[in-house]
């Protein structure tokens, strides 16, 4: 039985210590094309008696940091290179130079930039992630066995290229369409044009069909001629996710992968998945053939057998087996990393137990595979080593999953149970189980979630006072503005990071102004993040600490690279995103009645405002309604994504109005226009 006596003297020992070391595993390198074993230590050329800062401001590693990575170097054996082996596998060529732009000349991956990531491991990177960061840095073009091609490193996920019988079967055509197509002309240069028969989407989440109209691009084959597979609920998993908190998710996601961080050994070395997100053209294409249940599907003289995984890694997934190549693509279901039950960028809580009878029907249904590929990372050959792959896998979800119930029933907090949960040491020591993405700590914080919800029992939690309100009556009560810096400056000599960034944080919250509280509220989360063995946690830390520094984003993603797949979105969900957006006390008393009429769809929406609350329906012109707006389909998305503005809109030659153009306007503007550039660090 836990008591809070116990879980306190935890926190107090593991103050400094933010990991238990012996989950840490040996670091392996490449480099200059060969497989070598590093010397351990870390570089030593930083200066440890002063924050001597980067042009960016980020601090230089301190002797606790320094310790602690260094600890993790000398206790654990990183002498196991197999993952570099399997990773260099097969390879046939690379570019000399991978830079791609976006439509307006910004650069959104350049694989040069990650040069820096070879030898040891830098007094500010974790040598656990800085060991899957080199893992990622291989990139090029690999054969996986005969007819089983893969794109790797040119992108967050991988491209599979699979020889069909008339041309290519792409599997998951990458996230943007600028990265796709500069994948699939390398491909077809290396291995000798052919058509794209076939594309197949393994789930719902964009790195793994945003480059479709790239690839299209590149094929050069009508794409009438092209099958589409993917499984069932596909579109409206695909369209939906980002929608209804599409701006929210955009800014938390700019945190979790570091758009805004250099590339650098104090900034973004690895995305944990890849190495990076791709911020371009995303693109969609409607599925010709939609997979239901477990079945076998001949596709372009292939043979699949494919396996149901919804609900696990995406609410639409399925994984695959060819037969005919012994090889078993697991697709996101498992990765060569410790996935997220919760993503910090925001989604709803994935089922632990679902995802691990997932991986585990598949031990069985998979046990003549000789070669394992997947969505992210390099490959698995031999059947015991697939096995083992899966069975750590499988165990690392249920694992956290049981434990954190077993916690929470005893009544621990989240905070209590993300502190006590240690994974047990064979899983700890498994590279696949390592939080390079997903950590134990924040995955147990979802089990708590999905079973409990937000709130911990404690009365104080139902209804506390915001930041903005108890940040300056916490640091009144500690003596002023002052005398909170000196003891949060007590605790940062002390390498109590995390205690001194809560101490800051209230400062910060209280007084937005101050300088010095910023500067060692920021120098807090760059020893934060140069500990965190995870890549979206190390990247939320530095990105705190880079815009406590230089200002939060004017802008978070172009909402125009997302109009190919907006304009797939079915139309309904954009007036739940309508309703999501009405400012409420300046609605109350409204009422308003307009049709929206898609003049090319030939479908018309009924959308009431009454009691501060829009709803829509798809029927026939309400004959009473106070405005009838009649637009195509394309320009309303123009409208939504801020192409055009309201005025530009109703004077369009593309529409008409009929009845109240004052009061469309005044509709309009009851209506907030979310652009997910909000603080977070800063009140």
């Amino acid at each position: 039985m836990f008591n809070k006596k116990h879980v306190s003297t935890l926190i107090q020992n593991n103050m400094q210590n933010n990991f238990n070391l012996k989950k840490h595993l040996p670091l392996a390198v490449i480099a200059s094309g060969s497989l070598f074993l590093a010397a351990c230590g870390p570089n030593t050329d930083e200066t440890l008696s002063s924050t001597n800062p980067d042009k960016y401001g980020f601090t230089a590693a301190s002797e606790y940091t320094v310790d602690l990575n260094q600890a993790v170097l000398e206790e654990l054996p990183f002498e196991n290179k197999q993952d570099f082996t399997d990773a260099n596998r097969g390879f046939i060529a690379t570019l000399s130079e991978f830079v791609v732009k976006y439509s307006d000349g910004t650069t959104i991956m350049d694989l040069a930039a990650y040069d820096f990531v070879n030898g040891k491991a830098p007094n500010s990177v974790n040598p656990s992630l800085w060991r899957q960061a080199k893992l990622n840095n291989i990139n090029g073009l690999f054969k996986v066995t005969e007819g089983i091609y893969q794109i790797r490193g040119f992108d967050l996920a991988n491209m599979t290229i699979i020889t069909g019988k008339t041309g290519w079967i792409i599997v998951d055509p990458l996230t943007t369409a600028e990265t796709a197509k500069k994948s699939l002309e390398f491909v077809n240069e290396q291995l000798g044009y052919r058509p794209v028969s076939t594309i197949v989407f393994t789930h719902s989440h964009m790195d793994h069909f945003g480059g479709v109209s790239g690839l299209l691009e590149a094929a050069g084959n009508d794409v009438a001629d092209i099958k589409v597979v993917a499984p069932g609920g596909f579109m409206e998993e695909a369209t939906n996710e980002n929608i209804i908190a599409g701006p929210a998710m955009s800014k938390r996601a700019s945190y979790m992968y570091g758009n805004l961080l250099p590339r650098s050994e104090r900034g973004h070395v690895d995305a944990g998945l890849g190495k990076a997100v791709p911020f371009g053209t995303f693109s969609i294409l409607e599925p010709t053939l939609t997979v239901n249940s477990d079945e076998t599907k001949v596709i372009d003289g292939v043979e699949f057998e494919f396996q149901i995984v919804s609900g696990t890694e995406a609410p639409s997934e399925f994984t695959f087996y060819l037969p005919a190549m012994k090889a078993y693509c697991g697709a996101e279901m498992v990765s060569k990393t410790m996935h997220n039950l919760y993503t910090l960028r925001g989604a709803q809580v994935r089922d632990a137990v679902e995802w691990s009878k997932s991986i585990d029907a598949a031990i069985e249904e998979q046990k003549d595979a000789e070669i394992y590929f997947g969505s992210h990372h390099w490959p698995v050959w031999g059947q015991e080593n697939i096995n083992e792959f899966l069975v750590t896998q499988r165990d690392t979800y249920q694992y956290i999953h049981d434990q954190s119930v077993r916690m929470l029933n005893a009544g621990l907090t989240p905070k209590e149970i993300a502190e006590e949960i240690e994974m047990p040491p064979k899983l700890a020591n498994t590279f696949s189980s390592r939080g390079y993405y997903g950590t134990a700590k924040h995955n147990a914080k979802a089990i708590y979630q999905k079973y409990l919800g937000w709130y911990n029992a404690n009365p104080v939690t139902l209804d506390p006072l915001p930041e903005y309100q108890t940040a300056s009556k916490y640091v009144k009560l500690m003596g002023g503005v002052e005398a909170v810096i000196i003891n949060a400056q007590a605790a940062y000599d002390k390498g109590e990071y995390r205690w001194s960034a809560e101490l800051l944080n209230h400062v910060v919250f209280a007084d937005a102004d101050n300088e010095q509280a910023k500067e060692l509220l920021a120098s807090s989360y760059d020893q934060l993040g140069y500990q965190a063995e995870s890549a979206p946690w190390r990247d939320v830390y530095l990105s705190g600490a880079y815009e406590l520094r230089h200002g939060a984003a004017d802008k978070v993603i172009d909402l125009a690279s997302m109009k190919v797949i907006l304009l797939q979105t079915p139309v309904d969900k954009f007036f739940e995103s309508m309703a999501a957006r009405v400012i409420g006390p300046d609605a109350f008393g409204e009422e308003f009645t307009l049709n929206i009429n898609f003049t090319d769809l030939k479908k018309n929406y009924v959308l009431i405002l009454d009691n501060a609350v829009l709803r829509h329906e798809l029927a026939a012109k309400d004959m009473t309604a106070d405005a009838t707006l009649n637009i195509s389909h394309e320009l309303f998305i123009d409208l939504v994504i801020g192409v055009a503005g309201v005025s530009e809109v109703l004077l369009s030659d593309d529409l008409s109005i009929e009845g109240s153009k004052l009061g469309l306007v005044n509709f309009f503007s009851l209506l907030d226009q979310p652009e997910g550039v909000f603080n977070i660090v800063t009140p």
